[in-house]
């Protein structure tokens, strides 16, 4: 007989993350990466398990999985990365840089990726070519 899965608690990690600064949840094709400490993450699979307890735990969130995988790449590839646990670089931010974490979830919600816990950042609405998802 199966046996109903349990999902895991990462209340402890996300507390980490709440606690510092730029601390976020990253979600893409891959997987999920929680950013917790300065060169500290936690990654995996199972998205929307840990998507809903950030969520409601108000850590920052950014889902780009609707995204076109060029338009990612390039956010990715040609953007600043978040300053997590540090001091960012002064603007303008270029690709390799620190930005703070509003400065990058503006580019994604920009870009059609779902933003939550930022304030002051919603999603936009791109042209349904740009998107991969409903």
């Amino acid at each position: 007989m199966l046996q109903p899965q349990s999902t895991t608690d990462y209340s402890t990690d996300i507390a980490a993350a709440l606690k510092t600064p730029g601390g976020h949840l990253s979600i893409g094709r891959g997987g999920f990466t929680l950013h917790y400490r300065d060169g500290a993450m936690l990654s995996g699979y199972g998205c929307e398990a840990i998507k809903i307890q950030c969520i409601a735990a108000g850590l920052p969130v950014i889902d780009s999985r609707c995204v076109a995988c060029d338009v990612v790449v390039q956010l990715t590839l040609g953007g600043p990365l978040v300053a997590v646990g540090r001091k960012p670089e002064p603007a303008p931010w270029h690709d390799l840089s620190y930005a703070p974490l509003h400065a990058v979830a503006i580019r994604y919600a920009a870009a059609g990726a779902e933003v939550w816990n930022i304030p002051g950042v919603d999603t936009a609405s791109v042209p349904a070519e740009r998107r991969t998802g409903p």
